[in-house]
């Protein structure tokens, strides 16, 4: 009798780049997958690098809009013109902590005027990986699995949440990641 081959899907989790990844895509970063199975490959953004600029600052048309004052990020090397809406916010009624991916503008407006503890972010780009190749880079460690932590993404920003997420997940690699990202400035 055959097993069927277990697919694991990376949907709603996050990647954080081993210590080691120098690609300057992905060196130092923590990407949220939002799509995954094996068959049809991965699709996510890139949390941790902020352009500190805001959707206003770049967009006229949002200039006088709720999503004016939203936070630009780079969302990963693919597509780097195209804008993705993501959202996240914790329900007072149920303590269920919601997030939103490729989010409408609509849908991201209403979530700023309706649920003030909101977080909306917009991602110039996205990171994208072909049937196959997120695996493969798991296996050769490149990535470290991490779950999703509200604590973490609504508080930590750059270079620190990646950190953060390292010491939680993987403490042992403690002198690979504290260790400055040019060993020059050392």
């Amino acid at each position: 009798m055959m097993r069927q081959k277990e697919h694991l899907s990376y949907s709603g989790a996050l990647l954080a780049a081993h210590p080691v990844l120098e690609d300057p895509n992905f060196a130092r970063s923590v990407v949220l997958i939002s799509a995954h199975s094996s068959e049809k490959g991965a699709l996510g953004v890139i949390l941790n690098r902020p352009t500190g600029k805001t959707l206003g600052q770049i967009d006229g048309q949002f200039v006088y809009s709720p999503l004016g004052k939203a936070p630009l990020y780079k969302g990963g090397p693919v597509a780097p013109e195209q804008l993705t809406f993501m959202a996240w916010y914790l329900s007072e009624a149920s303590g269920v902590f919601r997030l939103y991916f490729g989010l409408s503008q609509w849908r991201a407006q209403e979530i700023i005027e309706n649920e003030p503890k909101g977080e909306v972010r917009c991602f110039l780009g996205y990171s994208g990986w072909q049937e196959g190749q997120l695996e493969d880079e798991l296996k050769q460690n490149t990535w470290i699995i991490a779950p999703i932590n509200k604590t973490l993404l609504t508080k930590d920003q750059g270079d620190l949440l990646w950190r953060q997420i390292l010491n939680a997940t993987h403490p042992e690699l403690r002198f690979w990641f504290q260790r400055p990202a040019d060993p020059s400035l050392n």
